[in-house]
């Protein structure tokens, strides 16, 4: 087989791209629990690393510089459970870890880094090695699956992003003064993941692009199991 494909009639790999704040994790997730699929959130595995670098006591001026054996002997791993995949460092699985103040403040820096998305990405190839399999990400169709069955390119307004994300964190959405700061940073962060050298985002050329800023969360998911049943099942 070639690298990154898989066996079809092991089942079909379904891609769910999309800026930050396009909901493409929770989508992806309920997705793959209606369709019966694992789940594979590839942010995961990025902030597991971030984690790991950090816990090592690495200075972040120093990440550009690790190779990417190092960063393979971190021991930064996955191993699936009934509907998705559980994050390891080491030999302790990590959660709510990946989710922290400081991990998310560098984890947008670490994954520009060559050296990084080469470890990672035989991991994730990996995770779709039988199929039915739901990855969201940045790069699924476009790097880590490019011969995926389905691929979907989820958007949003960026306004709509950042209201998104303000509730995500807990935080109140009806200051302007905080949706604007937000908006900013999500901005920020389309232009780094559009702009970096490595696995830019963009969307896949057989990508179906679907538009969230006016869908409900349980409209979204239907979007995606409609188009996913469409196309493979004769």
């Amino acid at each position: 087989m070639t690298v990154g494909e898989h066996r079809p009639s092991e089942g079909p790999i379904v891609t769910v791209d999309g800026p930050a704040g396009s909901g493409k994790s929770s989508t992806a997730k309920a997705v793959a629990r209606v369709l019966g699929y694992r789940h594979l959130d590839s942010g995961a595995l990025y902030r597991a690393l971030t984690l790991a670098l950090l816990q090592e006591g690495i200075a972040t001026d120093r990440w550009p510089d690790v190779s990417e054996e190092f960063l393979r002997a971190l021991d930064v791993d996955m191993r699936p459970t009934d509907e998705a995949f559980s994050v390891w460092v080491g030999s302790r699985v990590v959660d709510s870890e990946l989710r922290t103040e400081e991990v998310t403040d560098h984890v947008s820096h670490l994954a520009r880094l060559p050296a990084v998305r080469g470890c990672l990405l035989d991991l994730q190839r990996r995770a779709g090695a039988s199929g039915r399999l739901v990855a969201d990400g940045r790069d699924m169709g476009t790097v880590v699956f490019p011969h995926a069955e389905v691929k979907v390119y989820l958007v949003a307004d960026v306004a709509e992003r950042a209201r998104r994300r303000l509730l995500q964190e807990g935080a109140p959405t009806g200051g302007e003064a905080d949706l604007a700061l937000q908006i900013e940073t999500i901005t920020d962060r389309d232009r780094r993941d559009s702009e970096r050298d490595i696995s830019p985002l963009r969307k896949a050329d057989d990508a179906h692009e679907i538009d969230t800023t006016r869908l409900d969360f349980q409209d979204q998911v239907a979007a995606v199991v409609t188009l996913v049943r469409r196309l493979t099942i004769s």
